[in-house]
């Protein structure tokens, strides 16, 4: 019993020592710690929003747009914001912002003011890439919007009206909305957010906690109490990089004028159609490849290269580039019967109609 006595006044001295308390008993284990305190998350929130705008806010231009007409020197000259994409010059907007322009001229935040050319502007996506004779310029990052989650921290960054950096911070509130362009297209895949934008910071760029972009800021809803949408950054790198290669962007063409309408039940029953919906064709542009493809007034499309279509706006998303010159199967219902036509798109040109 002494050895065992002689063990356990030997352990004991060491917890005391190992506690600081000679000749007493350690205490219970500390609690956990507490939470931090809303000054500490607010702290928190505020030094991540800071760096983000130290990271992107110098590749934040302010782009003025003077067209016939207009005083370029008066407040009528309109303008928006945009962002660096690459140190030789090349920034990324809106074609809202700059269609249409006779000249525009893009303010760095150094204020420095240099003229800018027009490389490429996409109405169905609502961008454009314009280009300033400068190099080793700061830029932003393109992120990946496939990562995005509802939820997570989102700033807008803009330039109006020639203000250095104006910064609003939200969260994503909704993906995977759809919103018309100018051109009657849907934008596919656009962010919702609750960081309000505000008049001239359309172009702007829509940025993560890590300083990524991952939208360009493109509308606001005014009644609907500040929501704000941007176009994924997936698709801004997609389209910039054939507005910088082209100039464009190809797409196709059928020559066919349509709506959505219902299909009975018993059709799509007995034809066992993936959907209830379909195009009627309300009519063909004369020598149109849908014409010589032999569709009629009347006819519905539910498919298009073994692909089911719903409406007009799932027909857009098939013609792609890659569909040019290809001849492609199109699934048609005409009066109760459902036949299998072979159509050639052609690239689409502005004097042709939208699908």
């Amino acid at each position: 019993m002494r050895i065992a006595d002689n063990w356990q006044s030997g352990r004991l001295e060491e917890r005391v020592r190992a506690h600081g308390e000679a000749g007493s008993v350690p205490a219970a284990a500390a609690p956990d710690p507490a939470p931090p305190e809303d000054g500490e998350l607010l702290d928190a929130y505020s030094d991540t929003i800071t760096r983000v705008v130290e990271k992107v806010g110098p590749a934040v231009v302010n782009l003025r747009v003077h067209k016939t007409g207009r005083d370029s020197r008066g407040p009528d000259a309109a303008g928006g914001s945009g962002f660096i994409i690459a140190p030789d010059g090349f920034i990324l907007t809106n074609s809202h912002v700059v269609h249409g322009a006779d000249r525009l001229e893009v303010t760095l935040t150094d204020g420095q003011a240099l003229p800018a050319g027009l490389v490429g502007e996409d109405p169905d996506t609502d961008l454009a890439v314009v280009r300033i004779s400068a190099g080793h310029l700061p830029l932003a990052h393109l992120g990946n919007s496939r990562s995005i989650r509802v939820g997570q921290i989102a700033v807008a960054i803009g330039s109006p009206f020639g203000f250095q950096r104006t910064v609003t911070a939200g969260v994503v509130s909704a993906l995977g909305r759809s919103m018309r362009s100018q051109s009657g297209r849907l934008i596919d895949n656009v962010i919702q957010t609750d960081a309000a934008l505000n008049p001239g910071n359309s172009g702007g760029p829509l940025v993560n906690s890590r300083g990524e972009v991952i939208g360009v800021n493109t509308a606001i809803i005014l009644p609907a109490q500040g929501i704000c949408f941007a176009i994924a950054s997936n698709t801004a790198e997609f389209v910039a990089a054939w507005l910088i290669k082209e100039g464009r962007i190809r797409r196709s063409w059928i020559g066919v004028i349509g709506q959505n309408v219902p299909i009975h039940r018993r059709v799509v029953r007995f034809h066992r159609l993936a959907a209830d919906f379909g195009i009627l064709v309300a009519g063909t542009e004369p020598g149109s490849p849908a014409r010589r493809a032999g569709l009629r007034e009347g006819d519905v499309i539910v498919a298009f290269a073994g692909e089911p279509v719903s409406g007009i706006d799932e027909l857009h998303r098939r013609l792609v580039a890659g569909v040019i010159g290809i001849p492609s199967p199109i699934t048609i219902v005409r009066h109760t019967e459902k036949l299998d036509l072979l159509v050639t798109p052609v690239e689409w040109a502005a004097d042709h109609q939208r699908n």
